[in-house]
């Protein structure tokens, strides 16, 4: 028997498609080997998304690429987004590499590993990508036992002007709702308590399959009605399509975690009109409002693009002043990233990678600020925390999160007092506040 050693690199979405596959291969009779070195076959699931995304995965294939010269039998599989994207140059510049997959090969992982074992060619073959999971196919979780991830969508409808995801990934294909709530319960039997549901853009679930079809909050009263799952978490949703319905339904359900993760990208309007964000300035404003009003204990995430094509200081201003005003929960600020195939790439009016690296870093420095004042006012509260098991920092401590954390995303709560183990939802006293993280103690 063959062992095969997955590495996963970029999103959630990434990392089902890489559980998917090692679920095929292990199906087919091949065994997970948990190191590469313990490996025959190092398989790399890879992002393409932006170029440093391409960096690290090129880095990856790399040092794998020096372990198989020490052990030449290895075979150095790499497959998904940067291959869809790039194509023959990689094969042209990675003769390492023994067999190249994008993103619509991976359902035939298993039978093109078989090839290539048996010293058939198989040759690189990029199709418009058409592929969509269902609950029959196989999944071997990578994550901890008590959470897990559904992808609800494939592709993507919006045309963001600096996004590859549509050329990468294919147009917007969403799953049949009894196929999403099948696999949700099969993932409740597997011990998961918290769900997070991912696409990139959750709130366009269904606007594929027709007017009767199936819509978000269609999937939301599905797995309330057929799974008990205690922590339900949504993962993306496109700012203009959180609705008052929405917002009202998770309000009335508790177990759909009141955190909302919504890509703003920028907050001046003249900057969204050139993204091809669909709404500006004052609606975003007014989705916080409106969050604020229906949920008003929510914790609300965003992510900021600086060094767009034609950015000035003054729409950066604009920037600091929604985070001033708003005072978020959770915050990224990423620099623009001039990527080739983007309706942006040929943009006049490009800034510099200094100016965007200041941009960041200052708006960075102010959401730390908003950050820590907020974490400080759960000071001496008791919160419920689900526990992750021994932290990754130090083993003196443990470690879970806050609904109002998402998994690999947010910071974390540090266990300093109590025990408990790992999948637990345990009520815990906030002791410290930090920028980023919390320290409590379980409150026996």
């Amino acid at each position: 028997m063959k062992t095969v050693h997955v590495t996963s690199l970029g999103c959630p979405k990434n990392l089902v498609d890489s559980e998917v596959m090692l679920g095929l291969l292990q199906e087919a009779g091949f065994v997970a080997a948990p190191e590469p070195e313990e490996a025959d076959i190092l398989l790399v699931n890879t992002c393409g998304f932006i170029q440093p995304a391409v960096e690290e995965g090129i880095d990856t294939i790399l040092s794998l690429a020096e372990l198989k010269e020490e052990q030449p039998d290895k075979l150095l599989v790499v497959a998904g987004c940067m291959v869809q994207r790039y194509g023959d140059a990689l094969v042209a510049e990675l003769p390492e590499v023994d067999l190249f997959i994008g993103t619509e090969g991976t359902q035939d992982i298993a039978i093109r590993l078989r090839q290539l074992l048996a010293g058939q060619p198989v040759p690189l073959a990029l199709a418009r990508p058409t592929f969509l999971m269902d609950a029959r196919l196989p999944r071997q979780l990578s994550t901890p036992r008590h959470r897990a991830y559904l992808k609800v969508t494939e592709g993507c409808a919006n045309r963001c002007a600096y996004c590859l995801i549509p050329t990468l990934r294919g147009g917007l294909r969403s799953r049949p709702l009894d196929d999403l709530l099948a696999e949700a319960r099969g993932l409740e039997a597997a011990g998961v308590k918290e769900l997070t549901l991912v696409a990139q853009d959750l709130t366009a679930y269904g606007h594929d399959l027709g007017p009767g079809g199936p819509r978000l909050l269609d999937l939301l009263a599905g797995l309330l009605d057929t799974t008990a799952i205690p922590w339900l978490r949504l993962l993306y949703l496109y700012p203009i399509r959180v609705s008052e319905e929405l917002l009202r339904f998770m309000a009335a359900n508790p177990r759909i975690v009141p955190y909302l993760d919504i890509p703003l990208q920028h907050v001046s309007s003249r900057m969204l009109k050139a993204m091809n964000r669909l709404y500006d300035r004052q609606q975003a404003q007014e989705v916080v409002r409106r969050i604020r009003r229906q949920l008003p204990e929510a914790a609300i995430r965003t992510t900021f693009m600086v060094g767009f094509p034609g950015e000035t200081g003054q729409d950066v201003d604009m920037i600091a002043a929604f985070l001033r005003e708003f005072t978020l929960d959770h915050v990224g600020i990423f620099t623009y990233s001039n990527e080739e195939g983007c309706a942006a790439f040929h943009l006049p009016d490009q800034v510099g990678d200094e100016v965007k690296e200041e941009r960041r870093e200052r708006l960075m420095a102010l959401q730390s600020e908003i950050s820590l004042a907020r974490n400080k006012l759960r000071l001496g509260t008791v919160e419920t925390v689900l526990v992750e098991g021994v932290s990754g920092e130090t083993d003196l401590l443990l470690e879970g999160r806050l609904a109002s954390q998402a998994p690999e995303i947010d910071g974390c709560v540090y266990i300093s007092a109590g025990t408990c183990n790992p999948g637990d939802l345990v009520p815990v006293r906030i002791t410290e506040a930090h920028p980023y993280d919390l320290v409590g103690e379980i409150e026996e």
